[in-house]
């Protein structure tokens, strides 16, 4: 299982599924990572956290906490 933190900077993943429930899964969803959603890893700060990516074409920071929860293809 590969997750959005595992992806390289330029890398584009698509969204397979969020692992999971309760309000954290749900925060995720708010913030229009979907199922099937195209995912591009635009930059990563230096000690990993946190993790900037364009989705439905608007950029997003996320902590590495919230990546991990996030299972790409």
């Amino acid at each position: 299982m590969r997750t959005l933190k595992d992806v390289k900077v330029g890398e584009t993943v698509k969204v397979r599924g969020i692992i999971g429930d309760g309000a954290l899964k749900r925060r995720v969803m708010d913030m229009g990572i979907t199922k099937n959603a195209q995912v591009f890893v635009r930059k990563v700060a230096p000690l990993g956290d946190p993790v900037e990516i364009t989705i439905r074409g608007y950029e997003l920071s996320l902590r590495k906490a919230d990546a991990e929860i996030v299972e790409v293809e």
